[in-house]
């Protein structure tokens, strides 16, 4: 794979991050009952940083959890997927019930990954209110699944691949593409 271009470096990063989270402190009125949910594995740093922009905006410090959907994936029965899927673990230490849960993951393709984590919280009480958040929106939806929270907006081919790169995880802030 070669890198056809480079769409956000640290500085958008970090610019979309606070822009999400003054977006999702105005939708919920606040951080009363929020809870911050990072999809792993890069969502979960997406999680924390919209967790620290809340509190410096705020002052308040949101609870924030991590969510594990290897099992709640539709691929498993695929033998090659079985395989490759490796359970980790959930990590919310709160109950989601009642809670405004807003889902945060890197990119947002088919939908299948939110569809599964979804399911992952559903399991785990009934949330007043479940919402979206994603740092790239890049098109190609296989299920009526939308965001609340965009940090930008790529219009790719089937044939592209997005990467997203977060220093807690790559060492590096930056989304490119590549064919």
């Amino acid at each position: 794979m070669n890198e056809k271009t480079k769409i956000l470096d640290d500085a958008a990063i970090s610019r979309a991050i606070k822009r999400i989270s003054h977006e999702i402190l105005e939708k919920n009125k606040g951080t009363e009952d929020l809870l911050l949910v990072g999809i792993k594995t890069r969502g979960t740093p997406l999680a924390n940083r919209i967790q620290q922009q809340i509190k410096e905006i705020e002052g308040v410090d949101v609870e924030t959890g991590e969510l594990d959907i290897s099992l709640y994936r539709d691929d498993l029965s695929n033998k090659d997927t079985q395989d490759e899927a490796t359970v980790n673990q959930t990590n919310i230490t709160s109950t989601v019930q009642g809670k405004k849960v807003v889902l945060l993951d890197d990119v947002l393709y088919t939908g299948r990954t939110v569809r599964a984590a979804m399911d992952a919280v559903i399991d785990l009480g009934r949330p007043k209110t479940i919402q979206l958040g994603v740092l790239v929106d890049r098109g190609h939806r296989e299920l009526p699944i939308r965001a609340d929270y965009v940090g930008k907006n790529i219009p790719t081919a089937t044939n592209e691949v997005i990467k997203v790169k977060l220093s807690e995880v790559d060492e590096q802030d930056e989304v490119s593409i590549y064919e």
